[in-house]
């Protein structure tokens, strides 16, 4: 009888469900006062005496109040407490306000003792019968899923806080999931009911995942340090159970977190680390009230310096790109997220003086962020002279218009690559660091100059995250260019909050170094990006598997292990994951002497010419040509000895012949080695 009933129900239009909702209240109401009548007087005397018409008149008056609270106008499966909230004291107000008024005026003909029984009654009756018709509503559409679908989605949440519990309320009325227990690791949890949910402690999660079938986890802890949500979910694969995730809370809009909330577990969320929060006083001295330029503005990092920047609230932001798309792009995504932000939006290469002039004239720039440059290591290899043009003639435009046009400070990003190059990309952009470095040496400069040096940023452009999705998600095989490869990575967030607070901290001509953390081997990448996509490495041993790995060897000027000190003289800075590098640099007259050569080179396109000024300026570059010679084993570049650890650094380690850290070894990246391991 009810199964029908319910059908019936959930195919009614909303303005019949809303009339059915009315003319239920409009019976209801009268025999709730009716019953406070009689649990006043214990019998039937009052309401005898008094007759129907005060029912009627109370009924009639609550349900415009009920309307003006938005009882008629929430769903009945998304009935939430807000709304209950809401009408409770809209319901308490009007029989306030009726007593009153039967007070002041007299009227014998409205029993005013009953009036408080009857608010509770009433209130009662509101959320027992919206309840009652959520949950009906509700097993009624679940079980015409069940009939439509093979099987349901059976979740088990682990984390069993605010955000799991608001998870488990949105699962109740999602048509493809089915929450069925609770994980975590408080022992205080155990055996406790959440959300009419048993909690277990993540200890018995092999044993509860096959008792309840669970066909997925999804990660409810926003705060879940990473080192943990590794170690999770390195544990949750070997159980063939899919483990997905959901997003930070700074992600979550209004931090209401619905089924739509949940998204896949990213290779981002493993390899990334716990963000320390910027420095409020660090992240708005060059960016609050500040007119700012970012050059590279499209960029991965240049977009999400504009992005952090806009936050800040600046009285202008000026975006410099050569690209019109991309810079169409993330104007419109400022536009809509920032209204009120002033943007302009300027198309030109930063090598072309004219129209970096014509950006900075007349706009009285305080910051300029130049992330504008060539960074794909084969690409530069093969096309020398533009990328020196780009990368040196680019920095050292932006350097002196800075200084011609008074600008206060002026950051350069810059690489890893940059020490000890092995290709001219890398050299190139240690180049631009000797101009900025240069620059800030000029006696009569306004401006502050510093650079930036970070590594390989997950998710930017032309990195290997997303190489190896798309080559997974061909079939493969996945290509890696050596076994041995380690790579320092971060999140692009980071990498630009980090930006902006090292840029806010400098003197003049600093080369600040970002705390890379701990490296990591791509082969150990490779494998755990097949993982998570459910699939298994194609190996000897396991030739049925699905993805190959394949090494297709170290490509023209690519080092085994990348530094980040040249010297390896750092001091602590005021942040705690920047660090001050002293780095050699070159008299002004003298380079600009040897950047007349570099420029004459590239413009006959003597590729020769161009990597002997290279070997001049940047003693340590040691050009990947010059390693090789035919018919024997290329070495040199994964030869080199790596530069020590920063946290060595900082401890006065002198010594420079440590071997690179052991991924295999380092507990926080044991998740990702658990797979070579294995092989």
């Amino acid at each position: 009888m009810t199964k029908p009933l319910s059908r019936w129900l959930i195919a009614l239009p909303r303005r019949r469900k809303v009339a059915l909702m009315i003319a239920a209240d409009l019976l209801a109401l009268p025999l709730c006062f009716a019953f406070a009548l009689f649990l006043r007087a214990g019998n039937f005397e009052l309401l005898a005496q008094y007759g129907i018409t005060p029912p009627l008149i109370i009924a009639a008056c609550t349900i415009p109040v009920f309307s003006l609270s938005g009882l008629y106008r929430t769903v009945v499966r998304y009935f939430d407490l807000k709304v209950l909230w809401t009408t409770g004291t809209s319901l308490a107000g009007i029989v306030g306000l009726t007593y009153a008024l039967s007070f002041l005026m007299h009227l014998d003909r409205l029993p005013r003792t009953g009036l408080l029984i009857y608010w509770f009654i009433a209130f009662s009756y509101v959320v027992i019968s919206r309840f009652v018709a959520r949950a009906l509503l509700t097993r009624t559409r679940q079980s015409l899923l069940a009939r439509n679908e093979r099987a349901s989605l059976r979740v088990g949440i682990f984390g069993a806080g605010e955000a799991g519990f608001q998870l488990a309320i949105a699962m109740r009325a999602s048509l493809g999931h089915k929450a069925v227990c609770f994980f975590d690791d408080d022992f205080a949890l155990e055996g406790k009911v959440v959300a009419d949910l048993p909690v277990h402690h993540s200890n018995h999660v092999r044993k509860e995942i096959q008792r309840h079938a669970i066909n997925e986890v999804v990660l409810a802890v926003p705060s879940l340090p990473i080192e943990r949500r590794r170690q999770i979910v390195d544990k949750l694969h070997r159980y063939s159970v899919s483990v997905r995730t959901l997003p930070s809370l700074l992600e979550l809009v209004d931090r209401k977190i619905t089924v739509q909330s949940i998204r896949d577990i990213s290779v981002e969320d493993l390899l990334g680390r716990d963000i320390v929060p910027p420095r409020v006083d660090l992240f708005a001295k060059c960016t609050q009230r500040k007119t700012v330029m970012v050059t590279g503005a499209g960029g991965s990092i240049g977009r999400e310096l504009c992005r952090q920047i806009a936050s800040q609230e600046p009285q202008r932001l000026i975006l410099f790109d050569h690209s019109e798309y991309a810079l169409y792009a993330i104007e419109q995504e400022l536009r809509q997220r920032y209204p009120d932000l002033q943007i302009t939006a300027r198309i030109g290469s930063v090598c072309d003086a004219t129209a970096v002039s014509a950006a900075l004239r007349g706009q009285q720039v305080d910051t300029i962020y130049h992330a504008a440059a060539y960074k794909h290591v084969p690409l530069v290899e093969k096309n020398m002279p533009e990328g020196i043009r780009n990368n040196v003639l680019g920095s050292l435009t932006i350097a002196d218009l800075a200084d011609h046009f008074g600008v206060q400070t002026c950051v350069l990003v810059s690489t890893d690559k940059a020490v000890r190059p092995t290709n001219v990309m890398g050299a190139s952009k240690r180049i631009a660091e000797l101009v900025f470095q240069a620059a800030a040496t000029r006696p009569n400069t306004r401006t502050t100059f510093a650079m930036v040096r970070f590594g390989n940023v997950l998710g930017s452009s032309g990195s290997v995250v997303p190489l190896f999705r798309k080559q997974i998600r061909e079939g493969g095989p996945v290509t890696i260019t050596h076994p041995d490869v380690i790579r320092f990575f971060m999140l692009i967030p980071e990498a630009a909050q980090l930006v902006i607070q090292a840029g806010a901290m400098a003197k003049g001509g600093e080369v600040f170094v970002l705390d890379m953390g701990k490296p990591v081997r791509i082969i150990d990448l490779a494998r755990t990006m097949i993982e998570m996509s459910g699939l298994t490495e194609k190996t000897r041993k396991n030739p049925a598997g699905d993805i190959e790995i394949k090494v297709v060897g170290l490509r023209p000027g690519e080092k085994l292990f990348e530094e980040l000190l040249i010297g390896g003289e750092v001091t602590a800075s005021e942040h705690e994951r920047i660090l001050c590098s002293n780095e050699p640099l070159i008299a002004e007259a003298e380079l600009h002497e040897m950047l007349e050569r570099l420029f004459a080179a590239c413009d006959t396109r003597d590729e020769l010419e161009i990597q002997t000024v290279i070997q001049s300026l940047v003693v340590e570059y040691a050009p990947y040509s010059s390693l090789e010679s035919p018919g024997r084993k290329v070495a040199a570049p994964s030869q080199r000895e790596p530069s020590q650890p920063l946290q060595h650094a900082l401890r006065g380690v002198a010594s420079r012949q440590q071997p690179p850290p052991e991924i295999g070894t380092d507990p926080q990246l044991a998740t990702l080695s658990n797979s070579s391991k294995a092989s």
